[in-house]
């Protein structure tokens, strides 16, 4: 009786331990309320908001897919398995309260099964319970399912805020353009609005158009969209915003050594025709840095006319990269400011930095990319993980 009294304690405590540990989870991220069926992100109670940005994932049959461009010792025992160990990672590593997937999650074209695929593909962030969102890049549709199909069924995947299209706007372009608003903390003056607004599009795949040879590009009805939102957003509050998407804008081409932090290893693969929604985005004044992928040994961030233009690197083991030039995520933090009064207030700065896939999530390229108050970008080469 005694040895049960001992093992049934045993248990609870061990079962005590587990909701304590989820429990501190929820408290530090504090960023999905469900109330009346809708999700809403919210600023946690330290005063940030952490975005963890996986980019090219290029995900195809999980343990039979061979990875590329890794150093041979790393080639025998290399494969899509070594993506989704980076994503639990930088998970853990990171706790970030949304993490956001920027086109090309899967290889359509190595993939047999595109749901087997993406199930695999986006499975840490469904086990974690954080809240994510997608985008699509140019290779998500190339096995059975459409390009429709595909964003189809991540808006049906668990713990999503991904959407297909915003509703009640009519025709656009694309499958997967919506905004998603981040509220003040609970028990500011701030709960009610949005204090950070995130605005996710569909890039496109390729040219349609047969003059155009290339890469697709953001459409005019998409920039409408946009415009209307980011308009109807301000008129509530001037909340700064970021912006998602896979291919990055002939913009991304502005910039050399000099004026960038990171690095540059291929030219940049944009569309060979300028659709002007750099130029839209710098009329409606409220995003302060857009982030893409795409480009996979790209994974720098640079400044123009007031708005960062950054990369995040490529991510996944299947996918073209460098052998020996670690794969990367781009980590985003934004942070509020403390009002008179010691409460929480709106933002104050929005930081960045990128970890490596190394044996200590080697952390490099912090910057800031914008505040209250500009002092100039902050700049580190390299520190370790915590």
């Amino acid at each position: 009786m005694a040895r049960m009294m001992v093992t049934i304690i045993v248990v609870l405590c061990s079962f005590s331990v587990l909701i304590l540990a989820n429990t501190e989870r929820i408290q530090r991220s504090s960023s999905l309320i469900i109330g009346s069926g809708i999700q809403q992100l919210r600023f946690h109670k330290k005063g940030e908001f952490r975005i963890l940005q996986v980019a090219d994932m290029h995900y195809a049959d999980g343990r039979q897919t061979p990875c590329e461009d890794v150093l041979p010792e790393q080639f025998a025992h290399c494969s899509d398995l070594n993506t989704t160990f980076f994503i639990e990672r930088m998970i853990q590593a990171e706790k970030p309260d949304l993490i956001v997937f920027t086109g090309d999650n899967i290889y359509g074209a190595d993939t047999t099964d595109p749901v087997a695929s993406m199930n695999a593909a986006f499975a840490p962030a469904v086990t974690s319970n954080i809240p994510w969102a997608a985008v699509l890049g140019n290779h998500d549709q190339e096995s059975t399912l459409s390009r429709e199909g595909v964003m189809r069924y991540i808006v049906g995947m668990k713990h999503t805020l991904s959407q297909f299209n915003p509703p009640g706007v009519g025709l656009i372009d694309g499958f997967g353009n919506y905004n998603l608003e981040v509220r003040g903390i609970e028990g500011s003056s701030y709960v009610n609005k949005s204090i950070l607004n995130l605005y996710f599009l569909d890039s496109g795949d390729y040219s349609t158009v047969p003059s155009i040879p290339g890469y697709g590009w953001i459409k005019p009805s998409q920039q409408f969209w946009f415009q209307q939102t980011s308009m109807k957003l301000q008129n509530k509050s001037k909340a700064p915003g970021l912006a998602y998407f896979h291919i990055p804008l002939p913009e991304y081409a502005s910039f050399d050594s000099s004026n960038f932090t990171g690095m540059k290893q291929e030219g940049i693969s944009s569309a060979s025709v300028n659709s002007g929604f750099f130029t839209t985005l710098v009329e409606a004044g409220d995003v302060k840095a857009v982030f893409t992928g795409h480009d996979h040994i790209n994974d720098f961030c640079g400044q123009l006319t007031g708005i960062h233009l950054c990369y995040a690197g490529g991510f996944g083991y299947h996918a073209y990269g460098k052998a020996g030039w670690s794969r990367r995520a781009r980590v985003v933090v934004v942070s509020l400011d403390k009002e008179s009064n010691g409460s929480w207030g709106a933002v104050k700065s929005i930081k960045t930095w990128k970890r490596l896939d190394d044996e200590k999530l080697t952390a490099i390229d912090d910057q800031v990319l914008w505040s209250k108050t500009p002092s100039g970008n902050r700049r580190k080469k390299e520190h370790t993980a915590v």
